[in-house]
C-alpha cells in the first residue's frame, strides 16, 4: 500500500536562501531513495516562503525508511525549527 505525504512547509525569509540551496539536494537524493514514487516540493505561487510538498513512496517501509535517513540529514539541519503542515495518507 502506498504511502501519500501532502503538504506544506513556511521557511521564515531570513533563512529561505539556506532552505532553497539545501533543497537541491534534499530532492535529488530523495527521488533516488528505494520505493520513491514521487517526490516534488515546489515554491507556493503567492505565499512567499512556502513550498509546497508532495511525495509518494511504495510503502510504509520505504517511507519510514525515508524519514529515517532526512532526519540524519543536511537537510534536517538546515530546516530545524521550520513549521510544516502535511497530512499522511495509506
Amino acid at each position: 500500500m502506498t504511502v501519500t505525504l501532502n503538504g506544506y512547509i513556511d521557511v521564515p525569509l531570513d533563512r529561505l536562501a539556506a532552505v532553497e540551496t539545501a533543497l537541491v539536494d534534499h530532492i535529488r537524493l530523495t527521488r533516488a531513495e528505494p520505493g520513491c514514487l514521487t517526490f516534488d516540493v515546489t515554491p507556493h505561487p503567492s505565499v512567499p516562503g512556502r513550498f509546497e510538498v508532495f511525495e509518494t513512496f511504495v510503502d510504509q517501509a520505504a517511507f519510514d525508511n525515508h524519514q529515517t535517513r532526512t532526519a540524519q540529514s543536511p537537510w534536517a539541519e538546515v530546516t530545524k525549527g521550520i513549521a510544516r503542515n502535511y497530512t499522511i495518507t495509506r
